[in-house]
């Protein structure tokens, strides 16, 4: 894969702020989880791995990784790619061509810039080389002006990683959300959460 040059990298962001671009509702969200896990099903049915349909190979190989980086396994609950995570953003990509210059764009800055640290694509880095490439986009406060696309876009990503995430089957069970459950007897709202509040009751 041949790098692309800052300049190229440049002219895919100057459709409008990165950040506005993978921009997302809640309605887009479930119908592309909804895609995303009938689409894993179905290749699981047929003993075919995921096809991309908007992602090249090599696209879809650094947004699985870029994720697993993000929420890795832990004892927990599974990895963002365990979630389903990268189907989840294929399907956010259909039919989307801002969200589609974007996330094409941001993800060759990603190569650009560990070409240029490296000599190598973010996929080729080792993961000590790959985390130095996102410690240098990772916080706002700390970039400096040249790196601001690239934050930005890491920002989305991230952003999106989590939305996938948690609204997926593994999300919510990692959560721990028991959703509305009848009780016998109210007692308040625990002593903890008061604390944590900073309130109390009236008359304690």
């Amino acid at each position: 894969m041949n790098p692309i040059s800052r300049r190229r990298v440049l002219q895919l962001f100057t459709s409008g702020p990165i950040a506005a671009a993978i921009a997302w509702t809640s309605a887009d969200v479930e119908a592309a989880q909804s895609q995303a896990q009938t689409a894993i099903r179905q290749a699981a049915d047929r003993g075919t791995a995921f096809q991309p349909k908007f992602f090249t190979q090599h696209e879809y190989e650094t947004v699985t990784v870029l994720a697993d980086l993000i929420i890795p396994k832990d004892e927990r609950s599974g990895s963002a790619s365990d979630a389903g995570v990268p189907q989840f953003m294929d399907f956010m990509m259909i039919d989307q061509l801002e969200r589609q210059t974007a996330m094409r764009g941001g993800l060759s800055l990603i190569d650009h810039l560990s070409d240029s640290r490296f000599d190598k694509t973010f996929l080729n880095c080792t993961d000590a080389e790959r985390r130095k490439v996102l410690d240098d986009i990772a916080y706002p406060a700390k970039v400096v002006p040249e790196l601001a696309h690239a934050t930005a876009f890491f920002g989305s990503f991230r952003d999106l990683t989590a939305s996938g995430f948690w609204s997926s089957k593994m999300g919510v069970q990692d959560l721990q959300y028991m959703g509305n459950r009848y009780v016998a007897e109210w007692k308040g709202c625990p002593s903890e959460a008061l604390e944590h509040l900073g309130v109390k009751y009236e008359g304690d």
